[in-house]
């Protein structure tokens, strides 16, 4: 059985929700410069805010002012916990102002008051594709070692005010996405970078991860000074790769491609660099930023709990060459699609076994707790005329997922903190910038091309999912 306590609930993030991008004294941040994109048309970034162009990310889905009935229904279900961000860019508007915004942080007050009230316990991180647009233009992003101290001020901000009522943190997310550097929209939204406009991209992302290693490990020493009660983790992308066939070249190929995940939580979880780090500089430019007071950073700020996302598994092919500069879905050249598995929409394999092997995984390497912080599905749908939605397919997928994470913990022993379902009010999509890309137990009535009420409606999954909750994940 799941431990007492487990924490279901459901994840957000606060750009692709909030809407509301220019009240409350709040800043441009870098997700208010992508277009709304499609199923095979990739988002753009803009330099500035374009008149004419569609920016979803503006208005998301009104969260800013209708939280409090929102939160309404997230308790209706039973939530244990939220996992929601805070935009920088409301904190600090350009970033690196000498005091913070407090129409900003007062905001983050009633939300997290609100969820409390509720039994709900905010789950909060700090980083979530939405650092100030100003960082960008003034400091070229994460390419610069003085975003290191702005991200710690803005977290020992956040820390200080909020400690008493959010009790797990997490630093970055999904820090490893810009280890591809062939698809901007990862560098951008991880660390305000656009590799192809770089020398030598593969430089640039690596000294970016490293300047937010440094951030993310030092907040951590810092908020365990603030209150030695919080826990702060990291958060990745987790796939489970697997090797296309038993020869040698797909297997040692598969054990590689996990780098793309391990590089960055092996310095997180176990305070240095790996071993074949260096293998993986060959060839740079010239060396990376890195210093020895930076090496103790490291050293004395590893992260209490994995975080991490989890929507598919990958297979890489020795063989194969795939063009990935417009993909979502592949990371590497060599990816290809598993023939024991189909596909959603988007061209994601859906693998739920997939989800134990990578807790197995993370388990096995670090002996860390863990929390499943995304798992969701995107599908197209609409309302019936009984003004719901029959999602068998979201059930049947989470249903699939949640046997698997129960696996992992009563068969493999693996510690797991909870389990938090991605979008669980129909967001903006990160990847397309499509509302019509819908994750949610509550259909949210706004459109792709600006029509609808913004009315709230229970989908079929939302009863579902609440009577999960109240079993303890024992009748699904």
């Amino acid at each position: 059985m799941l431990q007492a306590g487990f924490l279901w609930g459901g994840a957000l993030a606060a750009h692709q929700v909030e809407g509301a991008y220019r009240e409350g004294g709040k800043g441009l941040s870098v997700a208010d410069v992508m277009t709304a994109g499609a199923n095979s048309v990739p988002r753009r970034i803009t330099d500035g805010v374009v008149k004419g162009e569609r920016y979803p990310n503006h208005n998301g889905i009104d969260f800013y002012h209708t939280f409090r009935d929102d939160v309404e229904l997230f308790a209706e279900m039973g939530f244990k916990c939220l996992r929601t961000s805070i935009a920088w860019a409301r904190i600090f508007p350009e970033g690196d102002e000498d005091k913070p915004n407090e129409e900003g942080l007062a905001f983050y007050d009633e939300l997290f008051d609100c969820l409390v009230a509720h039994g709900i316990e905010p789950v909060v991180t700090l980083s979530h594709f939405e650092m100030p647009l100003a960082l960008v233009e003034k400091y070229g992003g994460w390419e610069s070692r003085a975003l290191i101290d702005l991200f710690v001020r803005f977290a020992r901000i956040c820390f200080e005010r909020y400690h008493d009522r959010v009790r797990y943190w997490m630093t970055f997310n999904e820090i490893n996405n810009q280890y591809n550097t062939d698809n901007d929209i990862y560098g951008w939204t991880n660390s305000g970078v656009r590799f192809s406009r770089c020398a030598d991209p593969r430089r640039a992302m690596f000294q970016a991860s490293h300047y937010q290693f440094v951030a993310s490990e030092r907040a951590v020493a810092l908020a365990h000074q603030i209150d030695p009660r919080l826990k702060v983790g990291c958060m990745v992308a987790a796939d489970a790769i697997y090797p296309f066939s038993c020869h040698p070249d797909d297997v040692l190929l598969a054990a590689d491609a996990m780098h793309s995940t391990y590089y960055f939580t092996d310095v997180m979880c176990r305070g240095a660099y790996p071993h074949y780090a260096p293998r993986m500089w060959e060839g740079l430019s010239e060396p990376l930023d890195i210093t020895e007071g930076d090496r103790q950073d490291l050293a004395t700020g590893t992260v209490d709990y994995i975080g991490f996302s989890y929507y598919m598994s990958n297979v890489v092919n020795h063989v194969a060459a795939t063009d990935i500069s417009e993909s979502t879905a592949y990371s590497d050249p060599h990816m290809v699609d598993n023939p024991n598995l189909v596909a959603n929409a988007w061209g994601w394999q859906i693998d739920p076994k997939g989800l134990r092997y990578i807790l197995k995984a993370f388990d096995e390497r670090y002996c860390l707790p863990q929390f499943i912080v995304e798992n969701g599905i995107g599908i197209v749908e609409a309302l019936n005329e009984h003004d719901t939605v029959d999602d068998q397919e979201r059930i049947d997928f989470l249903r699939a997922h949640i046997e698997q994470l129960k696996a992992a913990v009563e068969i493999d022993g693996v510690d797991l903190i909870g389990y938090t379902v991605w979008g669980c009010i129909d967001p903006v999509s990160f990847t397309t910038g499509e509302y019509a890309k819908r994750y949610g137990f509550v259909y949210v009535d706004r459109n792709d091309d600006g029509t609808g009420t913004c009315r709230r409606f229970r989908k079929r999954s939302f009863n579902w999912y609440r009577h999960v909750i109240e079993t303890n994940g024992e009748e699904l």
